[in-house]
Order: structure tokens, then sequence, then C-alpha cells
């Protein structure tokens, strides 16, 4: 049975995005980075939703690809070398999708060890994978999860940004146990790490 483990960022007042629908506005800094890679590099499998998937696909392949910027350039933190190693994570780390309506073309991104799963299957598709199953925002997808008790840990960074609206980052109530809060040099974010409570 896969280990599952929520991995997102979520502002102080509660948003998974602002009310733009912009994840950009929440405060993505080096330690939000870190920490991503941290989680890919440790996941034996990354579970996605559609939107995300589609998002991910679009972005990530190139980034490991980028030249070398220089230390005034905008992009700079878009190509620091933990962005670039989640990026080659991407190229090897299996990878779910949840979606009933989504099929893999042959320009598909990581097509070769990316497998489409029916909603109704997920359940049965994490008894089947051993090992730390990761998922980044795919909000819909682990909220669904959660409903079902089928995620172990709650891995959230809590952006030091007040959206004032936006989209919840929890569809439904849930009691959490908290097990770990985190600080980061140079960072006014901290990561909060939860278990659900039975």
């Amino acid at each position: 049975m896969a280990h599952v483990i929520v991995s997102n960022i979520v502002s102080l007042d509660g948003y998974y995005e602002g009310s733009t629908h912009g994840v950009m506005e929440l405060p993505m800094d080096a330690a939000f980075d870190a920490s991503n890679r941290e989680r890919i590099e440790s996941a034996d499998t990354v579970l996605l939703g559609r939107s995300s998937y589609e998002f991910f696909g679009g972005y990530w392949p190139g980034i490991q690809h980028q030249p070398a910027v220089s230390a005034d350039d905008p992009r700079r933190q878009m190509l620091n070398d933990d962005n670039r190693a989640i990026s080659r994570r991407y190229d090897d780390v299996d990878i779910l999708v949840v979606s009933d309506t989504l099929s893999l073309t042959d320009d598909s991104p990581w097509r070769d060890h990316t497998r489409v799963i029916p909603r109704k299957t997920v359940a049965d598709a994490l008894a089947a994978i051993d090992g730390e199953c990761v998922t980044f925002g795919s909000r819909i997808t682990w909220n669904g999860l959660l409903r079902q008790g089928l995620v172990d840990e709650l891995h959230l960074m809590i952006g030091a940004r007040v959206l004032g609206g936006g989209t919840p980052l929890f569809t439904h109530p849930a009691d959490l146990e908290l097990r770990d809060v985190h600080r980061f040099d140079d960072s006014d974010n901290i990561r909060l790490v939860y278990t659900p409570r039975p």
C-alpha cells in the first residue's frame, strides 16, 4: 500500500490560490522549491489530477535544459538547482494521473512512465503500489483521498501572505494532528506536517 503524502502551499488565511485563480500569488520562495525537491526525490510515485498534470507537463520538462542565468536575472529562482533537479526527477519517477477523460498521446509528457487511472479505481491503484506517493497541486484529487481516509500525511507550506479570498485549500472538514513544524533560513514560510486523525 502506498504511503500518500500531500505537499501543497497555502496562504496564511487558508487559500490554495487567489481570487484570480492564480497559484503564483502565493509566496513560492527558495524554501518552497527545496521542500518540493526533497519530496519528489524521496517519492516512488507522483499522483496528479488532470489539471495539475497538464500544467506541470507544460512547465517542468524544459526547466532542466535552460541555460544558466545571471544572479540579477528575474528567472534565477525558476532556474535554480532545486527546480532543475525537480525537472530531472519528473523524467523517471512513476506518475499516476487521476482522470476519467484524459487519454495520453504520443507527445504527452513523461508518457513512458505515466498511467492514467479512473477516479473510481484510485484506492485500488494505491493499494497495488509500494513506497511513498506524493501529490502536488491536485486539490480536488487529494481532498477526495483525504475524505476516503487514503492520505497518510499533509506537508503544508504556510505562505507568509494573506490573500483575502480565493479558493480554499480544503473542500470539507478534517481533523488533523500536528507532527512537525519546520522553519527555513531566509524564509518567512513554514512547513507544517499533519497526519489525519482516525
